[in-house]
This record gives C-alpha cells, structure tokens and sequence, in this order.
C-alpha cells in the first residue's frame, strides 16, 4: 500500500490522512517536512523550536484532516498555512513568556517604590474587576492573557467552538473595560 500511496497526489493524501490514514501522514512528512521544517525555522529562528512546530503541525493535520476541502486550495498550502500559523503562536507565546517578569523580581527599568506601588494598586484592581466577570469569561481571559493560549488552543482546551470562544473573550474585555472605566483609579 506504501508504493500506492506515493503516487496519490497531496490533497488525495490529506483526504486519507482524515480518514484515520497513518501511512498517509508519513507519506505527506516525508514530502513536505524538510519545507515546513524551513518555513518554520525562518519564523521561530531556532532549530528546536522549529522541529516542536513540525511536529505540532503534523498533529494538527492529523486532527483536523476531514476539514480539508481539496476545492478551496492545495494540500501542500494547507499544511504549511498550518505550520506558519503553529510558528508564529509559539513566537507570541515566547514573547509573551519574556516579557513576563518572575515573580518576587523587579522588572528592567523599575524607577522606584512608587511606580511599584502604583502597579500593585492597578493589578488589584484589575484582579478585582475580572471577579466580576462570570466564571467562564474569567478562565478564558485568565487561560489566554496569563497562560498564553491561543483562542484555537483554548477552544480545543475547553472543548468548545472556536467562534464561542471568540465570542466569549469579545464580550469578557468589552465587560472587563466598562468595569474598569467605572471603578476609581
């Protein structure tokens, strides 16, 4: 069946591989791995992270194949349309782990116990405005803005659609700032 597979075209292969096709999949790594592996490592800038993207993709091809419409566009796009889009997530996820600061440490550029103070003063205030938000909003916003997830990660995190997800944090920020508006600074 391996010798079969390797004439089929992409869009052929994709269409297996939502079927459940493992051999499909390999048949696809082994075509456009190295080219998604480039395109990967030309977002992320690191060989291994690069290599987590690869692979993230392939997952995600995995899963997602029966989505695959052969009408609207190639096999070979669709996957590294999927790559790209697992590339650049975990470039904001980087980003937005960096410019975290550890806990119990001064971030760069602190000028004192005032501006320290301030900060405290509107973290709480923010903490206590997302206590007013329902407890579904307050965890996707938690699980987005403090976990770094993306909307399609917290959708398949939570087990919902994405487009409740998107609706969700639409009207938990549009909540959260008439909240935050209202309140005294």
């Amino acid at each position: 069946m391996g010798a079969s597979l390797a004439t089929l075209s992409d869009e052929a292969l994709v269409a297996a591989v939502g079927r459940q096709d493992e051999a499909a999949l390999g048949v696809l790594y082994d075509r456009h791995g190295a080219t998604c592996y480039r395109l990967a490592l030309r977002v992320v800038r690191d060989p291994s992270l690069a290599e987590d993207v690869v692979q993230e993709a392939f997952v995600d091809l995995w899963r997602s194949g029966r989505s695959f419409e052969a009408g609207r566009g190639k096999g070979r796009t669709w996957i590294l349309v999927i790559t790209h889009r697992r590339a650049v997530d975990l470039v904001r996820r980087e980003e937005r782990r960096r410019a975290e600061p550890l806990n119990g440490f001064d971030a760069p550029g602190d000028d004192g116990a005032d501006i320290q103070v301030e900060r405290n003063g509107e973290r709480a205030r923010v903490q206590s405005a997302l206590q007013m938000l329902s407890a579904e909003q307050r965890r996707t916003l938690e699980l987005a803005y403090y976990g770094g997830l993306t909307q399609s990660e917290l959708a398949e995190r939570l087990g919902e659609p994405l487009g409740t997800i998107k609706s969700r944090m639409f009207h938990a920020l549009q909540r959260l700032r008439r909240i935050l508006a209202e309140s005294p600074a």
